[in-house]
């Protein structure tokens, strides 16, 4: 699970000018394999907007957005960038991109507004449109059936076991209605990070502050994972079917016991406890120290872990930054020598100084995704197919005169995280990366405060008139000298 890193000082937003990918495209493109897919991503709940529109039910997110001081600049996503009034643009703008696949994902309460029941003819209409306009221009389609997006309806969210089967027969009846034109489906997006942020720290939908038992809610949507690759697999769909999980490379802050307890503990919450499961087929043991917090991975049910490990025909890598785990100032073990129960996060995650950030803070040091896709090989023997999402970098951007936004310290961002990517891809299938994003978007928690996209979005116009930034014009340019 990502707890919120303490950071010392101001972050730096440098760019790794020395490194100059900006003029180095060309480049870049001459290194992409054959084959090789690249495409850049987007979710519903950040830029469909429309949120009244045909239907549509309200997410917990709507929820969430509606309560003071959840959302870092107050705003919501009820307009966003108003890709359903848009599409046809955002198409174009992928076509003009010659990106090979495009990853979206589908709004569950666009498509059933309570979370069940038969599918909305308003959503199904706007899915086809945008499905059409994509195969018009020879553009593949990689889905997703939940990013982060859960229908507030749906009481008790993913710590209700019931979430997992209504998940399972919204699956299988989209599936049987897209089935035929989409390339690649996800079943969930990061399901730690919602485990996290939502459940355990209350940072993101739906608020909850459970720490350690927020477990079952990553349980159910591992659980959900699983019935949805068999719904999709009985509706017959044509694409190929995985999930991406987020992995996190962790390291101890010091070599002291305590620092490498927690950091042992960090690592099974943010990455075993979701990736052992699907690829495995069993949870990691409990650490010895935590068996009363992790006592939910005891408790598994055979038959759940059976449903989870479906075989996959791709695995998603979704990768951000490193994480380095210190403890707090705590005793593992009361003065009996019994374990003391955990009621807030023991460990906090240490600032990396020896390397820039983003503006959000996040760690900017592209080595660590080898360290990310070794540890993977080596964890996971039978890996699948391993395809890779970048983070696209929260850099604060700004327009000139003409609107034209320059932003070199995204290029070099991309451009390191994606040379590293090619670089250790020896030690396992890796068959494509993911940029995010395409469009500035309603950032989560961040609001509009936080741009990734490779296209600048006028929040202020209500046209929400798109340009793209010079970090498209690169992209676009590697591509073209593939």
């Amino acid at each position: 699970m990502n707890p919120t890193p303490r950071t010392h000082g101001s972050p730096s937003t440098r760019a790794v000018a020395a490194r100059d990918w900006e003029h180095r495209a060309g480049e870049l493109g001459d290194r992409l394999p054959t084959g090789f897919e690249v495409s850049v991503a987007t979710s519903a709940f950040q830029i469909e907007g429309a949120a009244r529109d045909g239907g549509r039910g309200d997410s917990v997110w709507d929820t969430f957005s509606q309560a003071p001081g959840r959302i870092r600049d107050g705003s919501n996503a009820s307009v966003s960038t108003d890709h359903v009034k848009n599409y046809a643009a955002d198409a174009a703008l992928l076509r003009d991109l010659g990106v090979d696949s495009y990853h979206f994902s589908l709004g569950w309460t666009r498509l059933q507004s309570e979370g069940r029941g038969a599918l909305n003819r308003n959503g199904l209409a706007f899915y086809d449109r945008l499905l059409d306009a994509l195969l018009a221009d020879g553009i593949r389609s990689t889905a997703t059936l939940s990013h982060w997006d859960l229908p507030a309806a749906l009481r008790g969210g993913w710590l209700n076991r019931d979430t997992a089967g209504r998940f399972a027969d919204y699956a299988h009846a989209v599936g049987e209605a897209f089935g035929d034109r989409i390339d690649a489906w996800v079943t969930l997006a990061e399901p730690a990070t919602v485990t996290a942020n939502g459940y355990a720290l209350g940072t993101h939908a739906p608020g909850r502050t459970l720490l350690f038992d927020a477990l079952p809610a990553g349980h159910h949507q591992l659980l959900a994972h699983g019935l949805g690759v068999q719904a999709l697999r009985a509706a017959d769909v044509r694409g190929r079917i995985g999930l991406v999980n987020s992995h996190t490379p962790v390291e101890p802050a010091t070599d002291r016991d305590q620092d490498r307890s927690y950091a042992a503990l960090y690592d099974l919450l943010t990455n075993r406890l979701f990736a052992d499961p699907v690829l495995l087929g069993h949870y990691p043991d409990p650490l010895e120290p935590f068996a009363l917090e992790l006592r939910t991975l005891l408790e598994a049910d055979p038959d759940d872990l059976r449903t989870i490990h479906q075989p996959l025909d791709f695995y998603g890598v979704s990768y951000t930054e490193p994480a380095r785990v210190a403890a707090d100032p705590a005793t593992l073990t009361g003065p009996d020598g019994q374990p003391i129960p955990i009621t807030s996060w023991p460990f906090h995650l240490e600032h990396f100084r020896e390397h820039p950030t983003t503006s959000t803070g996040a760690v900017n040091a592209p080595e660590y995704v080898a360290v990310a896709l070794a540890e993977l090989a080596e964890r996971y023997p039978a890996l699948p197919p391993v395809y890779l999402s970048l983070a696209g970098g929260a850099f604060l951007d700004h327009a000139d005169a003409r609107n034209s936004v320059h932003d070199p310290a995204r290029i070099d961002y991309l451009a390191e995280h994606l040379v590293a990517a090619l670089d250790a891809a020896g030690s396992i299938d890796l068959r494509g990366v993911t940029f995010w994003s395409l469009l500035d978007a309603f950032e989560w928690n961040a609001g509009y405060t936080q741009p990734t996209g490779l296209v600048h979005v006028d929040f202020s116009d209500d046209r929400r008139t798109r340009t793209p930034k010079q970090s498209y014009r690169w992209l676009q340019h590697a591509l073209a000298n593939r």
